[in-house]
């Protein structure tokens, strides 16, 4: 059996991170599917789904880190193709992935204690989001 679900977002951009986990949780569990696997997934190219432990350190320490590696103002030649000053949200986005897959048993998600997930949107601009979940099995 296959389910799919949305979860809509509001977000400012510039590496804002949302902990979905709680959203994510309530869907499987909506879904009726005991035992299976769930995919979080993000369509478009400026945003990114992982897992963290979602603590006001590891909030400020990653963005921190993203713009050691990839800074925004950089100057990337996809800012100088399209003049939208995004290039370094495509670059991140691309570094961290779309999606995530979680197993689930008895309904419940398979995840560590302090283990989150985590969408985070890396554009330049505030936008409406909206993340495909898609939960799989029996």
């Amino acid at each position: 059996m296959v389910k799919s679900e949305k979860i809509a977002l509001s977000s400012k951009g510039f590496t804002e991170m949302f902990n979905i986990t709680e959203k994510v949780d309530k869907l499987v569990k909506k879904s009726g599917i005991k035992d299976g696997i769930v995919t979080v997934f993000i369509p478009g190219s400026t945003g990114g789904i992982t897992t963290i432990e979602y603590e006001s350190g590891l909030i400020a320490d990653l963005p921190e880190m993203f713009e050691k590696l990839i800074p925004y103002k950089a100057g990337y030649e996809h800012d100088a193709t399209w003049g939208d000053a995004n290039g370094g949200s495509h670059l991140r986005a691309s570094l961290m992935g779309p999606s995530l897959t979680v197993p689930f048993n008895n309904g419940e998600m398979i995840l560590g204690t302090w283990q989150q997930i985590v969408f985070i949107d890396f554009d330049t601009k505030p936008r409406r989001r909206e993340i495909v979940v898609q939960i799989m099995g029996q």
